[in-house]
C-alpha cells in the first residue's frame, strides 16, 4: 500500500470529520510532507464539480475524498485556502503543521477515496480559484435541474 503524507488542521486522534476516526499515520514515517487544506461540500455538488474540473483537460482536480456518513466530498487544496475561503455551502480546513499520512485506503471509517492521492489527473492538490468556479457551476446547473422537476 503505497502513502501520501498530508496535513490536515485537526487533532492527531480525529478523522476528517474530527470525530474520533483513527489516525492514518504519523509524520515521519515514508514519504516527504504534502501540506494541504481541505474543502469539504455536499456530495451532489462536489460530484458535478469533478466532472466541471476533469473536462477541463488539463490536471485540474487533486485528490478528493467522499465521506459517506455525512454525504460529503473533501478536495486537497494548497495550504493558506481556509484563510480566503468563502463559498456559501463549504467549509476549508486550514494545515496546521502536523503531518498525518494517508494511505492510499482512505484514514476513517466510511471514507472511500473518489480520486486518491497520485492518481488523481496528475495534479497534487486542486487549484482553489478552479474549484471555486467549479463549484459555483455545479450550484447553479443543481438549481436549474432541481427547479425542472
Amino acid at each position: 500500500m503505497s502513502e501520501v503524507e498530508v496535513e490536515f488542521g485537526m487533532e492527531a486522534s480525529q478523522g476528517l470529520r474530527g470525530t474520533g476516526g483513527r489516525r492514518a499515520g504519523s509524520a515521519g514515517e515514508g514519504n516527504a510532507a504534502a501540506p494541504c487544506d481541505l474543502v469539504m461540500v455536499p456530495a451532489r455538488q462536489g460530484l458535478e464539480a469533478v466532472d466541471i474540473l476533469r473536462r477541463g483537460g488539463e490536471p485540474a482536480v487533486g485528490p478528493v475524498i467522499h465521506d459517506a456518513p455525512c454525504d460529503t466530498l473533501g478536495f486537497l487544496v494548497p495550504p493558506g485556502t481556509a484563510a480566503g475561503w468563502d463559498v456559501p455551502g463549504s467549509a476549508c480546513t486550514e494545515t496546521d503543521g502536523r503531518g498525518i499520512k494517508l494511505p492510499s485506503d482512505p484514514p476513517v471509517v466510511g471514507t472511500g477515496w473518489l480520486l486518491p492521492p497520485g492518481a488523481a489527473s496528475g495534479a497534487a492538490v486542486t487549484d482553489p480559484a478552479r474549484l471555486r468556479r467549479a463549484l459555483d457551476e455545479a450550484a447553479r446547473t443543481i438549481e436549474a435541474a432541481d427547479s425542472r422537476s
